[in-house]
């Protein structure tokens, strides 16, 4: 393979004069049983090798202007283009004699009739299909897959008002760990420390231990069982809403079928992991499913009917892995608690970029310049001790050392947003190895009133964050009675606040989505009472409702992962749906 390789290099032969060159290519098709003399002055070089199979056809493709080269070169082409081919049938009136220009007009035509379909199936009239609406759809196909964001709605909505859609599920003894609801608006499902899922999971009884073994090794996972042993930390629904994946403290990962509500399949033992299971993440349009876990590692299953199996881990992280989020690109992206880093994972390069965030050390600051030392004209504070300038003091005095980042969210495939126990939002970019911009206490000081001490101020750490895909629009919750609305900059170089959203308790989960537009004319909740109006003005339409989201938070009494921060006053266990909708004008 390497003789080709170097023999099909352009700048190859030019250390080589041409009487060798030409010796070479008579060599090669005297192989074939041809005369080296008439094959060499037939025709040219190039497609001389490609009778031989040389190599130097795979650099020289360019010249060769053969159909089965053409044909080969596109194929290839069309799997990089975005295209859906999964919902198109390629090889419908397919001819042997089609050249490459007649085949891209044939899938052409074949991904207009099926955008063409999709937008006449029960979304719009008929009439409605024209070319403006196609091509608007062929441009959000195009930035969806391009990975970026390009969804600027922040301004749309009205953040300063509380909504007045809002849904509110009971039923949970304990604390909701987490909420998930799918794409189609038609499931929610929530779980809770008590090991229960809505009303169709139920916690199973563990086993009785066989070995005489101390420690984890006591209860050791049987994937036989079809349920969850301990308390149900994480969940995740595919795109297509058929499989739901859960895992918790006991270590064991489960596959439901979320139409049916049965068990399909679970992952112990040698196939999961060691400790328990803090994150999931679907691969967003397939079944891919990442975990996330205690004992610092990721691991990737393919959850296809065809598959249904375990296919790698992921090593890096120095302590319990506490997030996790992916979106359409074969990548994800966590946050390693205490070891104060967020690594982006490319699966199919099976590399890793680290971002470190945390507070920032005087031996640091001394390096970059930010403190003067111990120089004679060095800045003084009141009691003479050489440091920061008292500008500096003060904003010194503002923020905490962050001691762990505790949730991640994916913004587009580049840009993404940690949070973490010192009340930082931090705003990252893949290209950048610090911040592009931190908001520093977030959520407020946490006040305790103390008999010695007084009152001891302490920053709210943020327990959960979201994002709306591909859009400027983001949210973060912690414990002092709101979720927090942001604005993302049209650069994407800072946020802003942009309202709240009342929901007393520990918000241990939150989810955005968009739901198609029938979901809005089923549910009657999620539909904005009609003010009422003055005879003289028009009614006021409700297509608003089309370009609404869906707002999912788990709340609790309780942090998801332990009992050391409890808020009881209020607060009901279970889940809030929050539907927005945008401005009404008239």
């Amino acid at each position: 393979m390497d003789g080709k390789i170097i023999l099909g290099s352009p700048h190859g032969p030019s250390f080589f004069v041409s009487s060798k060159q030409r010796k070479r290519k008579r060599i090669d098709s005297n192989a074939d049983g041809g005369a080296p003399k008439k094959i060499a002055r037939k025709g040219p070089p190039a497609r001389e090798g490609r009778k031989t199979g040389a190599g130097k056809n795979i650099n020289g493709a360019k010249k060769l202007k053969g159909k089965a080269v053409d044909e080969e070169l596109e194929s290839d082409g069309d799997g990089d283009g975005g295209v859906d081919v999964d919902d198109m049938d390629l090889r419908a009136d397919e001819d042997e004699d089609e050249t490459p220009a007649e085949k891209r007009l044939r899938l052409a035509k074949l991904y207009l009739e099926s955008v063409k379909d999709g937008l006449a199936d029960g979304e719009f009239d008929a009439a409605e299909i024209d070319k403006e609406l196609i091509s608007a759809r062929l441009r959000q196909d195009v930035m969806e897959h391009s990975g970026k964001i390009h969804l600027f709605i922040a301004d749309n909505f009205d953040f300063t008002h509380p909504p007045t859609t809002i849904l509110r599920t009971r039923g949970h003894r304990f604390s909701v760990t987490c909420a998930v609801a799918s794409e189609s608006g038609k499931h929610l499902f929530t779980a809770g420390k008590e090991g229960k899922k809505i009303t169709t999971f139920h916690k199973v009884k563990p086993p009785k231990p066989q070995s005489k073994n101390k420690g984890k090794s006591k209860a050791t996972a049987d994937p036989a069982i079809e349920g969850h042993t301990d308390e149900v930390w994480a969940l995740a629904l595919s795109g297509d809403g058929k499989y739901l994946a859960s895992a918790g403290r006991d270590r064991r990962l489960g596959v439901w079928d979320a139409e049916k509500g049965v068990w399909v399949k679970g992952f112990a033992g040698y196939m999961g992991h060691k400790d328990s299971i803090s994150a999931l993440s679907f691969r967003k349009g397939t079944n891919q499913l990442y975990t996330a876990s205690f004992d610092r590692t990721l691991k990737v299953y393919d959850l296809s009917p065809a598959v249904m199996g375990y296919v790698e881990t992921l090593f890096g992280h120095q302590d319990h892995v506490l997030a996790l989020d992916s979106l359409r690109g074969e990548s994800c992206l966590s946050v390693g608690a205490r070891d104060k880093t967020a690594r982006f994972w490319k699966i199919v390069e099976e590399t890793q970029l680290v971002f470190r965030g945390g507070g920032r050390s005087r031996v640091r600051e001394v390096l970059d310049g930010d403190l003067g030392g111990d120089e004679e004209d060095a800045p003084r504070d009141e009691d003479g001790v050489p440091g920061r300038s008292q500008g500096k003091r003060k904003r010194a005095s503002e923020s905490f050392i962050e001691g762990s980042i505790e949730c991640v969210a994916m913004i587009d495939e580049t840009t993404f947003v940690t949070g973490g126990d010192s009340g930082s939002l931090c705003l990252w970019m893949t290209t950048k190895k610090k911040p592009v911009f931190t908001q520093a206490l977030s959520h407020g000081f946490n006040e305790v009133h103390s008999e010695t001490e007084g009152l001891i101020r302490t920053p709210r750490w943020i327990t959960a964050v979201a994002s709306l895909r591909y859009s400027d629009v983001l949210a973060s919750g912690s414990w002092e009675g709101d979720i927090r609305i942001w604005k993302l900059d049209s650069k994407l170089k800072s946020f802003a606040l942009a309202g709240t959203i009342p929901a007393p308790g520990v918000i241990n989960s939150l989810q955005f989505l968009s739901p198609p537009k029938e979901f809005f004319h089923t549910a009657a909740w999620a539909t904005p009472p009609l003010k009422p109006e003055a005879p003289d003005t028009a009614p006021l339409k409700r297509e608003g409702s089309a370009g609404s989201v869906l707002l999912v938070a788990g709340v609790g009494q309780e942090h998801r992962l332990g009992r050391w921060l409890s808020v009881k006053e209020g607060v009901v266990n279970g889940a809030i749906v929050v539907a927005i909708t945008p401005r009404t004008f008239t």
